[in-house]
């Protein structure tokens, strides 16, 4: 059975919700039933399949946020939050 598409919002309003700096705040739950990014009072919140072990939901929901902005993964880097829920990233401005 094929997995079912992630639910992604506009790369736009992502971008949107980062710092002067390309700083972006989200929280990730792992082990989730589907792949969604959620915008909701200003925040991200990155549900992703993968359990949480040795930091592959955190690597799943970095590719996820990659794929929604339309970049590679390496342009997505982890600032802060490698072992817990809310995690700082850095995005690249967009093009």
């Amino acid at each position: 059975m094929a997995r079912p598409k992630a639910d992604l919002p506009d790369a736009t309003a992502i971008r949107a919700l980062a710092d002067g700096a390309g700083r972006l705040a989200i929280r990730v739950t792992p082990g989730a039933r589907r792949e969604t990014i959620t915008i909701a009072d200003g925040r991200i919140a990155v549900a992703v399949r993968t359990p949480p072990e040795d930091g592959k939901a955190t690597a799943a929901a970095l590719v996820l946020l990659a794929r929604a902005l339309g970049v590679p993964v390496s342009a997505v880097t982890l600032l802060r939050g490698a072992t817990v829920r809310e995690k700082l990233l850095r995005i690249p401005p967009a093009v």
